[in-house]
């Protein structure tokens, strides 16, 4: 069986999806005869023995390297040399329609992953009236896919919501032992020319206007010293209080790991997380989070392992940040790794996965499918 994956977010400073799909690459080979294929934009033309092909594409100013495909035939003739079994698109732009083509012409089924709530986004943007626009681009795109795939129900029913319909939920996984409570390091305190006894926190992420960076900027200032925030990631210049130190992208998960399981607990002000990735690993880490209660951020911390403010301001995130302490950090912590070993490992999560592909899709379409593809090493 050959899978290729296709999406325009997959930069060296990428997200959510850049790991998911990073991950997937090679639990996939590790695990199965599954051939995988990454198609992405790049600077230049390549196609690299590993799996992973770039195509030439415009740059996007202010998105941390994302770039843009201007032209879909290029695309459309490079999925179909590919001659995959199976697509599935993690983007809702231009390799979209070009995968949904490319899959016509050839005949197989495409999956769409809907990683990235762009109704939301272009409504907080640019107001209602394009947010209705967005939705009805959003529903012409996703009925024309064989699966819908949604990482978390409240994206699932925001699909259901503007008429997309069979959406199935499928959430994103972790790499539990690289994302390890072991990973602490005791000395990230002294490094940071802290007290042992402060307070420290972490976000790390795009500092995009989404994430709500000013609202933990202003809950950091409430606190005062006894607390500090580390800021991992970059995106935008920001004027931070002193008791908050600003770390730019790791490119090195075991790095990023290592700062992640040295801290007491993450804190995320954002409200359209689809899934919240950086929410699992920080879990897995043994941390709890202090997030919104709305959105794939509130799916996955719950009330066992972590605190939901109801509203995204200074006070409200100061005020949760003030109540974990009391709770003890630690308690909530041990409960959010057991939730992660317990439903989010990606041996678990690339099992459903592929059993997903194959219910849904290829026995669907009678894909003439060896099970030896599925035979797990």
């Amino acid at each position: 069986m050959h899978l290729v994956d296709t999406t325009m977010f997959y930069a060296p400073e990428g997200g959510g999806v850049q790991r998911y799909l990073t991950a997937k690459h090679h639990w996939l080979r590790k695990h199965t005869s599954v051939r995988h294929t990454i198609l992405a934009p790049g600077g230049v033309n390549s196609c690299a023995d590993n799996g992973i092909i770039t195509l030439k594409s415009s740059s996007l100013l202010l998105t941390n390297g994302y770039r843009f495909p201007l032209r879909l035939a290029p695309w459309r003739k490079r999925l179909m040399k590919l001659t995959p079994d199976l697509i599935e698109v993690g983007d809702s732009f231009g390799p979209a329609w070009a995968a949904l083509d490319a899959g016509q012409k050839m005949g197989i089924p495409v999956a769409g992953f809907y990683h990235s709530d762009v109704i939301r986004l272009v409504g907080t943007r640019f107001g209602a009236t394009v947010e209705k626009a967005a939705a009805r681009y959003v529903r012409h795109l996703y009925k024309n896919f064989d699966l819908v795939i949604a990482p978390s129900c409240y994206v699932a029913e925001k699909l259901q919501a503007i008429g997309v319909e069979s959406v199935i939920r499928q959430p994103l996984g972790v790499d539990a032992e690289l994302f390890h409570p072991k990973r602490s390091d005791p000395q990230l305190r002294r490094k940071l020319g802290l007290r042992e006894d402060t307070r420290l926190l972490i976000f790390a992420g795009r500092f995009a206007p989404e994430k709500n960076i000013p609202v933990l900027l202003s809950a950091f200032r409430r606190l005062g010293k006894r607390y500090h925030l580390l800021l991992v990631g970059g995106g935008m210049h920001l004027n931070v209080p002193s008791n908050v130190t600003v770390y730019g992208y790791q490119r090195s998960e075991r790095e990023l790991a290592r700062l992640i399981a040295s801290c007491d607990a993450l804190v995320h002000a954002g409200r359209q997380e689809t899934f919240g990735l950086v929410v699992l690993e920080a879990m897995a880490s043994a941390l709890p989070v202090i997030g919104v209660a709305e959105g794939g951020v509130a799916e996955l911390v719950g009330k066992r392992s972590g605190i939901l403010v109801s509203s995204v301001s200074g006070n409200a995130f100061a005020e949760g940040i003030e109540t974990l302490y009391n709770y003890g950090p630690e308690l909530l912590g041990r409960r959010a790794r057991e939730k992660v070993e317990k439903s989010y490992s990606w041996n678990q999560v690339m099992r459903s996965l592929l059993a997903l592909y194959q219910e849904r899709l290829l026995f669907s379409w009678g894909a003439n499918i060896s099970n030896d593809a599925y035979a797990y090493r």
